[in-house]
């Protein structure tokens, strides 16, 4: 019988332990004790359901994390001056965005990512197809949209996860 070791899943660990001291809004010793012990049973116990715990490179995953928080905010005025525009015209559009991902983490996160930013939704993810449907709120360029979905967000999560870029011959990655 093959032993599960205690902390195969330490981001889970981490962020059980942290939702719990949240939720309590208390640093109170018995919910430093909870939080810790929330974090190693829970992970432990799901195991078996969970898939391995990917290897992330850190230095990639905080720069992805300011690039996103910076077009979380930049997006938010861009949306807000469309809405409230007096003479904004927003032209929607539907985005077939083709994935060069494989691993279903970095997938998800692709699709977090593009919601959270504000005027755009992932709508479905197909990963036998390759490729996540975008709704935007405006796009005058689907093909620049993509473009620069791919290299502001997808490339990162290539990087971080440690995946290499699917490119047609003759180009370079």
């Amino acid at each position: 019988m093959k032993k599960t070791p205690w902390l195969a899943h330490p981001w889970l660990s981490a962020l059980l332990a942290l939702s719990w001291l949240l939720l309590q809004h208390t640093l109170a010793p018995f919910h430093l004790l909870s939080a810790m012990l929330i974090g190693l049973i829970v992970p432990r116990l799901l195991h078996p359901l969970l898939p391995p715990a990917p290897t992330i490179r850190m230095l990639p995953a905080l720069r992805l994390a300011l690039v996103v928080l910076g077009d979380i905010v930049t997006s938010n005025i861009t949306v807000a001056k469309l809405v409230l525009g007096p003479m904004s015209r927003p032209q929607p559009a539907w985005i077939r965005l083709p994935l060069q991902l494989r691993h279903s983490t970095a997938i998800s996160l692709l699709a977090s990512i593009i919601t959270t930013t504000p005027g755009t939704v992932s709508s479905s993810i197909d990963e036998e197809r390759r490729y996540i449907l975008v709704h935007a709120l405006d796009c005058s360029d689907a093909e620049q949209m993509v473009a620069d979905i791919q290299e502001r967000y997808e490339r990162p999560l290539l990087v971080i996860f440690g995946e290499t870029a699917n490119t047609p011959q003759g180009e370079k990655a």
